[in-house]
């Protein structure tokens, strides 16, 4: 496995990445809440990449894997603009993003920040506005009491330790909301959903396919597939929504 390299942020974040040139537009790994880069979805879109002479970026958020910053620092908004600011100043050119679970909500940050770039986007359960939708509306009047009086409370999760949610992710994640204000997907968008996912429901991914608007947008559902995704029947679902963007993109060019 090579060594990362790191690229020092405007806002002094140390990001740690792994890019390699190729045929654009580059495909963009956005990982999930406490994931990293080299994890099973990612490495494996690497190789597929690679093996196909396409440009690949991976990376991790600040606090995050490799990067600088512990995870309870950061905030929605905080890994959007890692993602803005590696993509301005490590990759040039149109970018085909690759979501997974908040992944995804940071690849419709993107395509809203970036519209000029964004050429087609592909979400593994996307989980588009969960600090609002998902943690706030349902913490408990004890929990949104001890979150404003701590600073902090821990919730357990179904695929890694406890997450620690900050009162500054729930206040910052309002500011970053994509299903409250319409959103325009001016390009081919797939989205994948595991009908066993115990962290996205299939009611948030029809609601992201019925809240955008576009010309060319698709949700498959897979039947007993997690939240993981990432057995290979997952991986070649994955593979096929990134190809057919791809050639999509390549006849609109």
């Amino acid at each position: 496995m090579s060594e990362p390299q790191f690229f020092q942020t405007p806002r002094g974040r140390r990001l740690a990445y792994h890019h390699h040139a190729g045929r654009g537009p580059c495909i963009v790994f956005l990982g999930g809440l406490k994931s990293d880069m080299e994890g099973t979805k990612a490495l494996h879109l690497e190789a597929w990449a690679r093996s196909r002479g396409r440009a690949f970026l991976r990376y991790d958020y600040s606090g995050h894997g490799q990067s600088s910053g512990t995870f309870e620092e950061g905030c929605i908004g905080d890994w959007a603009e890692d993602t803005n600011d590696i993509l301005t100043h490590v990759v040039r050119g149109p970018v085909l993003p690759v979501g997974s679970s908040m992944g995804g909500w940071q690849a419709l940050l993107l395509a809203r920040a970036m519209p000029e770039r964004v050429v087609g986007l592909v979400t593994v359960a996307a989980a588009p506005d969960f600090t609002e939708d998902g943690y706030w509306a349902s913490f408990t009047e004890a929990q949104k009491q001890r979150l404003k009086e701590e600073g902090r409370i821990e919730i357990p999760s179904d695929y890694m330790e406890p997450y620690v949610i900050t009162q500054r992710m729930i206040i910052d994640g309002r500011e970053q909301l994509v299903l409250h204000s319409p959103l325009d997907l001016p390009f081919p968008v797939r989205c994948l959903q595991g009908t066993a996912d115990t962290a996205v429901s299939t009611e948030t991914a029809v609601r992201l396919l019925d809240h955008v608007s576009g010309p060319d947008m698709r949700l498959l559902l897979v039947k007993d597939a997690d939240h993981r995704f990432s057995d290979g029947p997952c991986l070649a679902l994955i593979e096929e929504a990134v190809s057919e963007v791809l050639s999509l993109t390549e006849e609109r060019a």
